[in-house]
């Protein structure tokens, strides 16, 4: 008898889940909030601007422009060090709201700040599926 793996988003907060779980059908989305429209990433319970606790998800269309990086070449944890080097990244998606995020599909030395990017949903080794940004076709 086979054991099913175990669920990647189990401890999640609730609105955290839903953002994940979008992501697994291909979905990007960020939370709306109800009372003053402020859309927000990371997903959280509360607006940072007013602290309503009222929120939509709104879809984005997954294409932003490159605001800030760095290139990560040392990291002790083996789970990122077979990964080494890699881009942490700020997209600025065309919606207008910032995500940290990491780059796919392009060598740390080209990647500029300013460049058009888009995005691509990776899934982790734990089952997880996240969102990461290419350059722009």
């Amino acid at each position: 008898m086979t054991q099913a793996p175990p669920d990647p988003l189990l401890n999640a907060p609730q609105e955290a889940r839903e953002f994940y779980e979008r992501c697994a059908r291909g979905e990007l989305a960020v939370q709306r909030c109800s009372a003053c429209g402020t859309l927000r990433h990371y997903p959280r319970p509360h607006c940072t601007r007013c602290l309503s606790s009222g929120y939509t998800w709104q879809g984005c269309s997954g294409r932003g422009t490159l605001y800030t990086f760095t290139v990560i070449r040392q990291n002790l944890n083996p789970r990122f060090r077979e990964r080494l080097p890699y881009v942490v990244a700020v997209v600025e998606l065309d919606e207008g709201v910032r995500m940290v995020t990491g780059l796919a599909g392009i060598d740390a030395a080209h990647v500029d700040v300013g460049m058009p990017v888009e995005v691509v949903f990776e899934t982790e080794p734990d089952g997880r599926t996240v969102p990461r940004f290419r350059p722009a076709a």
